[in-house]
């Protein structure tokens, strides 16, 4: 469940500064207040930890993840 919640942050992410860097517009900015209010830090924070929560995501096993092999 960790591991989802993280990647839908990571994503959002993702897509805020893609919307950065190809329209000049940052949507958390927008919709909380400004780069700088506490709702739009706590969402830059939250998209950073889950970020690093995703590094883990590289490195497990399929076992450790609870998936099944891949088949080769």
């Amino acid at each position: 469940m960790i591991d989802k919640i993280a990647l839908t942050l990571a994503i959002i992410g993702a897509l805020n500064w893609g919307g950065i860097g190809l329209f000049g517009f940052d949507t958390v900015a927008f919709f909380c207040g400004g780069q700088l209010s506490i709702l739009s830090r706590i969402i830059y924070a939250l998209v950073g930890l889950a970020g690093l929560w995703c590094i883990s995501l590289l490195f497990r096993t399929d076992q450790e993840s609870g998936h099944a092999p891949h088949a080769a």
